[in-house]
């Protein structure tokens, strides 16, 4: 923590305060905001020994919260075979066999990344992997975390075959005339291997977060929502706390699973919450699925998929277990994060909550449903009612590869053009925090983001193929969604996600002003300073 006193002056500083929304000039002091204000104003309580920056014009805001991200499962994306952002199924042959080839004493291999708009819609084949490696288990998870690509060792000595059912919630995938499993395992399906493919490593999760703070300070983020964590990933959290490496603020939901006992898992969910009450690490929430996603054909809809006219998708609660789950959750206190992505479940997610409030009566719950990739109008209304709060996530906003390869022939041209509302959730009054899911999203940088929910068009254009653009919102409704929104999300609204006299001094310098920056550019704007409880954590300079 910073022990001196620092002026920041001549600069456009956009507070995120509605009394006082622009200022000139911040005061701090040790780790909080001392002052904000004009320059005449903080002129008045420059001491001889405090130390002046002069921003030159550049714009301040408060620095960015990803409400919703997997920092805890990005040990793929950096430390074993990384698949992310690669651009052909040749790349990703020749990134696999160059990783097994240095690392010959490895008795598996792991890692992530792989895009499904890649292949053919069953996914990934094992012959593909065969090729590279047939002794020893492979196991590589997609880019959005939903699906699992395996060799035929991993599956042979998982003792997956023809004649393994498909899971409650999963999808083994198949070869169309021998019934034999073809290499991908959807949602709950990848469980099956867990046994084969072994955790990650205490050091190699501790190598990860540090790596991952950096990645964000760099890009403006102080405060993550980590969305899925177990008992591995906990006891990385608490090594990094107690080795004093835990920098940023870190809040995460804890994963409640359909096929283990529930009253065990609200009771370990406890036992969490009350030991993980570090500042910069809580685990106040708990996190469930309803639905997988559109591209595994396991998210849930409320019509059939257009490629499978009598299928609706996988359902991981049954709606009665959902609804008694949320209650029992929601009655101990504890806020509720679920995954929805089918407008299906995005409603099953809703009659849960409203469930849970008929119970237990109504209170400042601030549960989150996250990703919302198809909602309908008369639902959007009712997470203003139930004060539910939405996580969208605006790097999505697009129509790319994923849209024509993957959402298209899903769902169908007239359902894909509607994707991730935003707007309307805005108009209906609903809270919203953006989020990156990351490492679903690689870079995670909230000001793509911020572009991309202005413009729903391939990132730094202004193209004509937008997504929706009835849904594209202002920068102010961005940047709001990105800091004050996010805060709020976690309970923290009253410490950070403002630039205000007594909070925390938590806020980034950018070298461009992206208010007045054409729309299109504003995803490039690069951040100068990262300045985290008064302490400047990142320089560009």
């Amino acid at each position: 923590m910073p022990d001196q006193n620092r002026v920041l002056k001549n600069g456009l500083i956009y507070t995120l305060d509605p009394k006082k929304p622009w200022a000139e000039a911040i005061a701090i002091s040790g780790d909080s905001i001392q002052g904000i204000g004009s320059e005449a104003e903080i002129e008045r309580i420059i001491a001889p020994e405090t130390e002046v920056v002069d921003l030159e014009g550049r714009l301040v805001l408060p620095s960015f919260v990803d409400a919703h991200s997997h920092p805890s499962h990005a040990v793929d994306l950096l430390l074993n075979i990384s698949l992310w952002n690669l651009e052909s199924r040749q790349a990703y042959q020749e990134t696999i066999r160059d990783f097994i080839a240095g690392n010959p004493q490895r008795a598996n291999f792991r890692g992530g990344g792989w895009d499904n708009s890649m292949f053919e819609l069953e996914g990934p084949k094992k012959s593909e992997l065969d090729a590279i490696e047939s002794r020893r288990p492979i196991s590589l998870v997609s880019y959005d975390g939903h699906s699992l690509w395996v060799n035929s060792a991993t599956l042979y000595q998982a003792g997956i075959t023809r004649d393994t059912p498909d899971p409650d919630g999963g999808v083994i995938e198949r070869d169309s005339v021998s019934g034999e499993p073809s290499g991908t395992l959807r949602e709950t399906a990848m469980k099956l291997v867990s046994e084969v493919i072994p955790g990650h490593s205490l050091d190699e999760q501790l190598e990860s977060l540090l790596a991952y703070q950096e990645m964000a300070f760099k890009c403006g983020v102080t405060m993550t929502h980590d969305a899925m964590l177990d008992e591995e990933h906990l006891v990385g959290f608490k090594q990094l706390e107690a080795s004093g490496g835990l920098r940023m603020n870190f809040r995460g939901s804890i994963h409640i699973e359909p096929d283990k006992a529930v009253d065990q898992q609200i009771e370990y969910l406890l036992e969490q919450l009350a030991q993980n009450q570090h500042p910069k690490f809580q685990t106040n929430t708990a996190k469930l699925f309803v639905d997988g996603v559109v591209e595994g054909g396991t998210a849930y809809l409320l019509e059939p998929y257009a490629n499978k006219p009598d299928f609706y998708g996988e359902l991981i609660w049954e709606p009665g277990a959902l609804k008694e789950v949320c209650a029992a959750i929601d009655k101990e206190g504890i806020q509720i994060h679920i995954h929805v992505i089918g407008d299906a479940a995005a409603r099953l997610a809703l009659d849960a909550l409203e469930h849970a409030r008929d119970q237990n009566g109504r209170r400042d719950a601030r549960h989150m449903i996250t990703h919302l990739q198809l909602v309908r109008p008369e639902d959007i209304l009712r997470f203003k009612k139930l004060d539910v709060i939405g996580l969208p996530n605006p790097y999505w906003f697009k129509v790319d590869d994923y849209y024509h390869a993957l959402a298209v022939p899903y769902l169908g041209e007239e359902r894909a053009k509607i994707q991730y509302p935003f707007k309307s959730f805005l108009d209906a009054g609903v809270r919203m925090a953006s989020a990156s899911d990351f490492p679903v999203t690689v870079p995670f940088d909230p000001l793509i983001g911020m572009e991309l929910g202005m413009t729903r068009s391939p990132l730094g254009t202004l193209s004509e193929q937008i997504l929706w653009s009835e849904e594209r919102v202002s920068l102010e409704e961005m940047v709001a969604s990105f800091t004050i929104n996010g805060a709020y999300a976690n309970f923290l609204e009253g410490r950070t996600g403002s630039l205000v006299a007594g909070k925390q001094a938590d806020f980034v310098v950018l070298e461009d002003n992206i208010f007045e920056k054409p729309v299109e550019k504003i995803g490039s704007t690069k951040v100068w300073q990262t300045y985290l409880d008064g302490e400047l954590v990142h320089s560009a300079s």
